[in-house]
């Protein structure tokens, strides 16, 4: 995550700061995870299938934007099969040395959790597809024609995957899993419950209009619906008396330049950049992260899916262009424009 993301308020990306916070607001069972109800029904009949077997659950995958509890859901299925759960990413397992001394630590019925496993390089997933479907771990012996394959008998255990950019799991990996997830975008009412839940377990009180004020700007996503009651519940106290009502949201918010669809200043300059600067589209990715000065995979992973969810961008196969939902939330006229078309 560059510093400019991670600064950013409505940032869907967690800080290492932040850790701390989400996990004293994470819920620990099924029931209590509000949203996502497609996926909390097949993971309910999955969970008791197994716990009715005896068994480990299967491996899951779980892939969707950032924030929209992926790791969340990991904890709660290792809570709710009464499992250990060792945690770590992608990016963290370097060498096959990596991953063994991970997968030779675990034991009966554990759960490993690997976030941004879209990251995993080519020879540690050859490591893991032994493990994944055998329990077992293949260790080669020496080099050359000398070089001999040992196998070690592995518990059995669940390996849970999240990514935010399924696309790029190679197909075998992919198979191996039992049951792949989808976390969509929640719903306005999802995240005001979200909201008044969270208020509680930070002893503070809230108006439900002051709710709606929250959600509207929380870009259907929980992590920055309890980073927005945060910052909400900070000027509540130093400039009101601690309750917070629909007036002294919308005075914080204002504060922090979130508009009332929940952009910030970097999402406005991006799309003022496709207008002004290329007539509304299409550009290129390329182009556009040269333009605003953004990395190519920040734009396409955190920018554009709740841009295009507002219906302000469009992509095509010429590149990005904006829509004119964009022009009217930015109270910029349409260009007519015979590539995009707008009018």
């Amino acid at each position: 995550m560059t510093k400019k993301e991670q600064n950013r308020i409505i940032s869907i990306k967690e800080s290492p700061e932040e850790e701390a916070f989400e996990k004293s607001l994470r819920p620990k069972k099924l029931d209590h995870f509000i949203g996502q109800n497609k996926v909390k029904e097949n993971l309910n009949i999955f969970m008791a299938a197994a716990k009715k077997r005896q068994e480990p659950i299967e491996h899951v995958l779980l892939h969707g934007c950032p924030g929209l509890g992926k790791t969340t859901l990991a904890h709660i299925i290792a809570n709710e099969m009464g499992s250990n759960i060792k945690i770590t990413t992608g990016p963290a397992i370097e060498r096959t040395g990596d991953l063994a001394a991970i997968l030779t630590n675990l034991g009966q019925g554990d759960i490993l959790f690997i976030d941004e496993i879209h990251r995993l390089n080519k020879i540690i997933e050859e490591v893991l597809y032994p493990a994944m479907e055998d329990f077992a771990l293949d260790i080669i012996i020496g080099k050359g024609p000398s070089a001999r394959t040992l196998r070690l008998e592995l518990p059995k255990f669940t390996l849970i995957g999240a990514t935010t950019r399924v696309s790029l799991i190679s197909a075998p990996l992919r198979d191996r899993f039992g049951m792949t997830f989808k976390l969509d975008f929640y719903q306005d009412e999802n995240i005001e419950e979200i909201i008044k839940r969270n208020a509680k377990i930070l002893n503070c009180k809230i108006d439900d209009a002051a709710c709606q004020q929250i959600s509207k700007r929380a870009r259907k996503t929980p992590r920055v619906a309890n980073r927005l009651l945060k910052r909400v519940r900070d000027y509540a106290e130093v400039k009101g008396d601690g309750i917070i009502t629909e007036q002294i949201a919308v005075k914080a918010l204002k504060i922090l330049e979130i508009d009332n669809l929940g952009l910030d200043d970097i999402d406005r300059k991006l799309l003022k950049t496709i207008i002004e600067k290329f007539s509304g589209g299409p550009v290129g990715l390329n182009t556009l992260a040269a333009s605003t000065s953004e990395e190519m995979e920040t734009i396409e992973d955190i920018y554009e899916p709740f841009l295009m969810q507002l219906g302000f961008v469009n992509r095509t196969p010429r590149g990005r262009t904006a829509t004119k939902l964009a022009y009217e939330h930015l109270g910029l006229k349409p260009i007519l424009n015979e590539q995009n078309n707008l009018l």
